[in-house]
């Protein structure tokens, strides 16, 4: 058995008195790619979000335990330096610096000059885009190129976890298509993923496991290719 990267017990995420969390229980295994993915609304990014302490006010109970460690209440940054990195949804690039100073950004944790090199050629290598456009200020990119250069700045860190927050949303198709062409080949290099994600679809194609969300619980999980023909997850996310 691999590592457990990730494991989520009895989580549950309450403002004020709406619950939007009601005790959801995951894991990640080292090298897997885990998706959840549900409706708008299910809790999908709350989750996220309790697991990298960037709520915002809010009650949170439960446990949360990465590789090992709780971290429960840890700080967005020490989760960082710990090797865990999220792309949030919306992307939040640095607008005002260049595609290059956003990804200098990424690897503001290391301090080895060299390796931080070969690895912003790594990813430009891998989104030729952003190579392209390695002077431009991200603020002037498309919604696609944005998300491309958010993923990678996440990746300088040489995060252990990778948590994707909605990749796909408000890109076109085709942009939709590339970047789910970059999670499978980031997932392919042995970085271990969490995708939450609309498009149920691609994101259990690309995913060894899912679990689907609906009202702020789990109410499936399974092999990712398994529940691609679970007739249920077929009607209610594959439009079938």
């Amino acid at each position: 058995m691999s590592t457990t990267v990730l494991k989520v017990s009895g989580l549950k995420v309450a403002y004020g008195g709406i619950q939007a969390v009601k005790g959801v229980d995951l894991e990640v295994r080292e090298g897997e790619l885990v998706t959840l993915i549900g409706a708008n609304g299910a809790g999908k990014t709350t989750t996220l979000k309790a697991i990298t302490g960037t709520l915002p006010d809010c009650r949170v109970e439960g446990h949360i335990d990465y590789m090992g460690q709780a971290i429960k209440g840890s700080t967005s940054f020490g989760l960082v330096r710990n090797s865990l990195a999220m792309v949030p949804e919306g992307r939040g690039v640095f607008t005002r610096m260049s595609i290059l100073e956003n990804l200098q950004m990424g690897a503001y944790i290391r301090n080895d000059k060299a390796e931080i090199a070969v690895d912003i050629d790594k990813w430009f290598a891998v989104f030729p885009r952003l190579k392209e456009r390695a002077t431009q200020m991200a603020g002037t990119l498309s919604g696609g190129e944005q998300q491309m250069l958010a993923m990678a700045r996440a990746l300088m860190s040489h995060p252990k976890l990778l948590l994707l927050d909605e990749p796909s949303m408000g890109l076109s198709p085709i942009m939709v298509e590339k970047i789910f062409e970059v999670v499978r080949s980031v997932s392919a290099q042995g970085v271990t993923i969490l995708l939450v994600e609309q498009n149920a679809k691609l994101a259990l194609q690309a995913a060894h496991r899912g679990y689907v969300m609906e009202s702020g619980l789990v109410t499936m999980s399974g092999i990712a290719r398994d529940m691609l023909d679970d007739p249920k997850v077929r009607a209610a996310y594959l439009g079938e």
